[in-house]
């Protein structure tokens, strides 16, 4: 409507009221009604030729283009904001003050990759525990990086840019005045150096001479073939010849593809030369390498986490039920050490091979003290005794023997175990932990086993460790409507056996976003809500039967009978968890006028193992009840409408999503789903985690039945869990969101589900992206993933009737015979001081009130609407309903007022 400025022409006062009932629902609506208007006042001209019809994109119509526009540039400035990835803290020659270092990261839509950058600061401290960050002017740039590690004093870094297209890996050695050294790694010895968080593992000896890491072994040679049939030898450079496939080996599964044996090798940082570790039978994938403390070189080893794959490699990403164990063997370069153990072992590749973690099937995470006594890790067993992909962690130690020579007969003293039942207590070393929908940073003493929440009780915002600064922690503190914001902690001394912290705000150049995000953010508000259980049963656990959490958040301006419309967020997993941390993606959701409800729907990590173990087997049944029962407090705390209700969930929380609009269809006016499961009898054969699908549809007993080959019996039970089991009842517009090389829930389960409801009617909305992953994060497919989300969901959540109501009663004001009273107004606007003109003010009040007083009246009774007019769903969605006019019946209707006009 502010587009339309008061003209007497009568052509365009005939659509002045109309214009606010159509660009209420649809937005670009004003364009074509300007366009309308301005071709009848041509009528010698031909309107056809006229009106150049625009082609727009494929995916988007009229009705969408604004939406777009408009969302696109809020999502960008969203996008922008950066990440703080990891930090480093090196102490100065006088040992008061300290040098920090940030790695930062930030998406690069152009060039749809993560730009990488480095930000220093030196940390001065007072007499207190006052602390002062002076910052480096800029942020440098590191382009082209894969990893980014420090020595332990600082005074070396490490840069790896991994190989493209068959090119050398580049090692790279800075010193404070520029590269010191540069080394080309070839493929024959290595390829890329894992940087993946999970195999990685980049570590620094004590006198920075070595490096250890963890790099793809170099690919075995292939056969050769010529017009003779194979050859045997040769040059392989010969054009005459062709590379054969040989045997096909097996990758690691989702993101890893053409990852075949991740396994550890030493570069000397003066010499650039590598040399493999030797010693690892074929049989383990290696990672997380660190060195081991030694009093001498001589006794130097490398403690490394491995994976046996003796069978089928299962996918591991994400997967923490996979069987690993900590493993120890001596530095490469030691010469006389690896001579010794060459005559020793007579070829036998595992003899000097040490397994540290016997008696336990999970260790993960090595960490050695600071004074090299103990050797800390995590374990998983809880997940891998269960066959669940994630459980609750414990926390385990070894005592490092002091003559530096490791032995599989250690002692594994439990630290922390597994904590069962979720209590109000503490949990956990220096480190961040998952505390209900929060994570909070916990220290543990090592010995005692004593455990204390370091990070402020009050705060419901979550906090991550970054690096530590001797006795002091240096994190990262966000919330829903927070970007993330560094903290220093200082342990207050007098009070340290209750472990009292102070925490302080640092002031920071990192995290930054624009004014107008700021405004936004502000406007926001969330909570913890605790939603209690229904439906359990005499043998329930008592951990499941506590109330779950769902993070709500909202505006803070009052509203007064109405509510934004609700977004219905679901996380993957199961056995995953949506923590209290900074989403860019959701605070934009957040900004444009929803309320979001975060479900942690029992099976969720953070509130002990058995509220976890609750949910396998019983997936499509309790997860679904908790979402709903959630769905249902905020209504009845009046949180939200139940007319404007969408839903959105990716992975498990994709298989969530479908379920709820087949078994709920009547609650969801909308839907998004990323990469979902629809179709376990799909997905068993064609995912790279079988066993999962297994254990979720079974239960525990899922990890003894699995198979290869399932049963028809066991087929049948997968359909029965699926959301396509309740297609015929799904009404709800859906969006699809898939990446093609999902190794994970393969891109065939999501599309077998989309193509079946678009054959019984419903309208879907695919988006496939063809290089992306289970994730789908590479920056581009990230932002246009949420920039239609945020469009879709604007387009249904109306209410049941507003968007048909609008253009109905628009449609009835331009018919109608009263448009001579506009026209007398927009006339008599030269007299509007005087008491002719005020009279005709007057009218005009009332021509335009009674309508809105009609919109406003029906758009808010939904309930009687409901009662009257029976299924909301089809009020909303009738198959024939009612359209807006086409441009060719605008012009139609324009000629007429004109010629009305005229005659008048």
């Amino acid at each position: 409507m502010c587009n339309f400025q008061m003209k007497k022409t009568s052509c365009f006062s005939s659509f002045t009221i109309a214009a606010v009932g159509f660009s209420a629902y649809y937005p670009n609506f004003h364009l074509q009604l300007r366009r309308v208007a301005l071709l009848s006042l041509l009528p010698t001209m031909d309107v056809a030729r006229a009106v150049s019809s625009k082609e727009l994109p494929l995916g988007l119509d009229p009705t969408m283009e604004e939406e777009y526009a408009s969302l696109s540039k809020l999502l960008l400035e969203f996008t922008n904001i950066s990440n703080i990835d990891k930090a480093w803290v090196f102490q100065s020659g006088t040992g008061k003050d300290s040098k920090a270092m940030f790695s930062i990261s930030q998406p690069n839509l152009l060039a749809n990759k993560k730009r990488k950058f480095l930000m220093s600061a030196y940390i001065s401290k007072d007499g207190g525990n006052s602390v002062t960050f002076q910052w480096s002017s800029f942020p440098v740039e590191m382009s082209g990086v894969s990893i980014i590690v420090p020595s332990s004093s600082g005074s070396k870094l490490l840069v790896v840019r991994n190989p493209e297209n068959g090119s050398p890996t580049k090692f790279e050695i800075w010193g404070s005045s520029g590269v010191e050294k540069e080394f080309h790694i070839p493929q024959s010895v290595h390829g890329s150096v894992y940087a993946d968080g999970w195999f990685e593992g980049v570590s620094w000896n004590s006198d920075e001479t070595l490096v250890a890491y963890v790099a793809e072994e170099p690919s075995p040679s292939k056969i050769t073939f010529n017009s003779f049939g194979y050859k045997s030898g040769g040059s392989t450079q010969d054009s005459n010849n062709w590379k054969g496939q040989g045997d096909w080996e097996e990758g690691w599964g989702e993101t890893y593809a053409n990852k075949r044996r991740p396994t550890v090798f030493v570069i000397n940082v003066d010499s650039g030369e590598v040399r493999a570790v030797k010693g690892i039978g074929r049989s383990l994938s290696a990672g997380q390498v660190v060195w081991a403390p030694a009093a001498e070189v001589s006794q130097q080893h490398l403690v490394f986490v491995g994976w046996s794959s003796s069978t089928r490699k299962l996918g591991i990403k994400y997967c923490y039920n996979r069987p690993c164990a900590l493993y120890a063997i001596p530095n490469p370069f030691n010469e006389l050490e690896a001579n010794e153990s060459g005559q020793r072992c007579n070829g036998l590749e595992d003899s000097n091979l040490v397994n540290l973690t016997r008696g336990i099937s999970s260790a993960f995470f090595p960490r050695f003290s600071p004074d090299g006594k103990f050797l800390i890790f995590l374990s998983a067993r809880s997940s891998v005794d269960s066959g669940a992909h994630s459980a609750t962690d414990s926390l385990h130690r070894v005592d490092w023997p002091s003559d530096g020579k490791p032995s599989s007969s250690v002692e594994i003293v439990d630290v922390v175990p597994a904590v069962m039942c979720a209590e109000n207590d503490g949990c956990t070393m220096v480190m961040s932990s998952m505390w209900g929908s929060t994570q909070v940073i916990l220290s543990v003493d090592v010995l005692s086993g004593n455990v204390f929440r370091i990070t402020p009780h009050d705060s419901n915002s979550s906090w991550n460790v970054l690096s530590l600064d001797k006795d002091n922690i240096i994190a990262v503190c966000s919330s829903p409507i927070d970007v993330p914001q560094i903290k220093y902690g200082c342990l207050l001394k007098e009070s340290a056996a209750s472990a009292a912290w102070s925490w302080q705000d640092v002031s920071s150049p990192i995290v930054r976003c624009s004014k107008k995000v700021q405004s936004l953010l502000l406007s926001l508000q969330f909570s913890v809500l605790k939603i209690p259980v229904r439906g359990t049963s005499e043998d329930t656990l008592a951990g499941a039967r506590k109330p779950f959490e769902a993070i709500f958040v909202s505006s803070n301006c009052k509203k007064y009978d109405s509510c934004d419309p609700l977004i219905v967020i679901l996380h993957g997993g199961p056995h995953s968890v949506s923590s209290t941390t900074f989403s860019k993606s959701l605070a934009f959701l957040s900004s444009i006028g929803y309320s979001l409800l975060i479900v942690n729907y029992r099976g969720s990590l953070g509130f002990g193992e058995e509220a976890l173990q609750s949910l396998p087997g019983k997936v499509g049944s309790q997860d679904v009840n908790d979402v709903l029962t959630a769905l249902d407090h905020v209504v009845e705390l009046e949180l939200a409408d139940p007319s404007k209700i969408a839903v959105l969930g990716g992975s498990h929380g994709g298989f969530l999503t479908t379920h709820l609009i087949g078994q709920a269809p009547e609650k969801f006016v909308a839907a998004a789903v990323r990469n979902p499961v629809c179709n376990f009898e799909l997905m068993v054969g064609t995912t790279d985690i079988p066993d999962w699908c297994f254990v979720e549809a079974y239960g525990n007993e899922g990890k003894l039945s699995f198979t290869e080959a399932p049963s028809k019996e066991q087929l049948t039970l997968f359909y029965d869990k699926s959301p396509i089991s309740h297609l015929q009842k799904v009404k709800t517009p859906t969006l699809f969101l898939l990446g093609a090389q999902d190794l994970r829930v393969p891109v065939s389960n999501g599309l077998q589900y989309a193509r079946a409801l678009r054959e019984r009617g419903v309208e879907v909305k695919v988006i496939v992206f063809p290089d992306d992953v289970h994730a789908i994060e590479r920056p581009q497919s990230d932002y246009e993933s949420f920039l239609n989300i945020g469009v879709w969901f604007k387009k249904y959540c109306n209410g049941p009737l507003t968007p048909y109501l609008l253009p109905l009663i628009s449609i009835f004001l331009l018919l109608s015979p009263c448009s001579g009273i506009k026209i007398k107004f927009l006339e008599n606007m030269s007299s509007i001081g005087t008491p002719k003109g005020l009279l005709e003010v007057g009218k005009f009040a009332l021509y335009v009130a009674i309508p809105i007083a009609l919109m406003y009246t029906f758009a808010n009774n939904t309930k009687n609407l409901q009662r009257v007019m029976g299924n909301r769903s089809y009020v909303v969605y009738p198959p024939e309903g009612p359209r807006p006019p086409s441009p060719e019946e605008m012009r139609e209707m324009a000629r007429e007022l004109a010629r009305k006009n005229s005659n008048r």
